[in-house]
């Protein structure tokens, strides 16, 4: 079962490609993104799971792991798999002992996407260019305001980009500690971070005023701009392909990675995910023939058709630094090397949290202190 409409394509080609070769042959589902997690629930509880299924994000995806329904894949990556994938992905798709999701330790879904945050710009709307695109994010507010251009961030992703701004004062141990718990959510990193968007507010380069919120609130925001209504919008790599779906003529636009705030002590790093990849269902009719399939995926050569019809940014490192990438993809695939490696992410309720708090606060109904003070109290009903 496929998660994503962006790499139908791409699946559908593949799986083609497989049953010539192997005379396997092997069906793709792709109910869409809205339905998927539904769909997926529904087959868990009526114990008819699909032999392989498309990763989502960790908090999402932990009930599966923990209920039995991923295999464990240390042993197969441990024994040479791994060369398809940048250390930084396999890092990011474990599960450590105590970690805060409660997934017993192991590995148990592959990436042939390297997922990265940053912001998408339209030279166009915005007069900020590729070769001198501002330096700061004060800056990138400054051009916004100057040109009359507005920015555009969905509240789903109103967490991402605050634990990426967040990287300019905290360290990948501390952003994990406060995770876990350990650390306070009213510490001044995460005060920062928010500042920065009071700071767009304040400017009035939000679009609309507002946080869009609700289910497809992300694609809503890609789709106004690649339709060109919007001029900067904070997105994850994978907004590329989607754009190349929604409005294949329009191509001059570029991306960034995470914005340097002005005086913060350190290099602003993009949150860690993993993109697009998948579970094997170790309870399935096939689980050996569908860990056969998915490695064969996972190979260089099936990578690349990934690349090149669902433009998606690859995790093979020699991928990677083959010089291939597009200029829509370059700012993205900048941050790999230093993307943020952590074993644990937001609880369910401190995520939904952030996601409620944000769209607070860019409405005006709530300043920072009651931001953070929400947030808390958020990580702490989950301990």
């Amino acid at each position: 079962m496929n998660q994503s409409r962006g790499q139908e394509a791409a699946l559908t080609q593949l799986a083609e490609q497989y049953t010539q070769e192997t005379g396997v042959t092997v069906s793709i589902d792709s109910p869409g993104h809205a339905d998927y997690l539904p769909k997926l629930q529904a087959r868990a509880q009526s114990n008819s799971m699909p032999d392989v299924y498309s990763s989502f994000a960790a908090t999402d995806m932990a009930p599966f792991y923990r209920a039995g329904w991923a295999m464990d894949l240390t042993s197969e990556l441990d024994g040479g798999w791994s060369d398809n994938f940048s250390p930084t992905i396999l890092e990011l798709s474990k599960f450590e002992d105590g970690n805060n999701l409660d997934v017993p330790a192991g590995t148990y879904t592959v990436h042939w996407e390297t997922q990265t945050y940053g912001l998408l710009v339209n030279p166009a709307l915005t007069d900020i260019n590729l070769d001198d695109s501002p330096a700061t994010a004060e800056d990138f507010i400054e051009a916004l305001s100057a040109a009359d251009a507005k920015f555009s961030v969905a509240a789903s992703l109103s967490p991402q980009l605050i634990w990426g701004l967040a990287s300019n004062w905290l360290s990948d141990d501390e952003i994990e500690a406060t995770f876990k718990g350990e650390s306070s959510w009213e510490s001044e990193g995460w005060r920062n971070a928010f500042q920065v968007l009071v700071d767009m507010k304040d400017a009035g380069v939000i679009a609309n005023d507002s946080l869009p919120g609700g289910q497809d609130d992300n694609p809503n925001v890609e789709s106004a701009f690649f339709t060109q209504a919007t001029g900067a919008i904070f997105d994850a790599s994978p907004g590329v392909s989607v754009g190349l779906r929604t409005n294949p003529e329009f191509e001059d636009y570029f991306s960034i990675g995470i914005p340097v705030v002005d005086g913060a002590p350190l290099d602003p790093r993009s949150p860690g995910v993993p993109g697009k990849g998948a579970v094997i269902n170790p309870k399935g009719d096939h689980p050996e023939e569908a860990l056969a399939f998915v490695k064969w995926l996972t190979e260089p050569e099936q990578q690349s058709v990934f690349a090149e019809v669902g433009r998606i940014l690859p995790s093979n490192p020699e991928l990677l630094a083959s010089g291939t990438v597009p200029t829509q993809l370059a700012g993205f695939a900048d941050g790999v090397e230093t993307m943020q490696t952590m074993s644990t992410t937001f609880t369910t309720d401190v995520k939904t949290a952030i996601v409620a708090e944000a769209q607070r606060l860019v409405l005006g109904e709530a300043d920072i202190d009651e931001v953070l003070a929400n947030i808390q109290a958020a990580q702490d009903r989950s301990a």
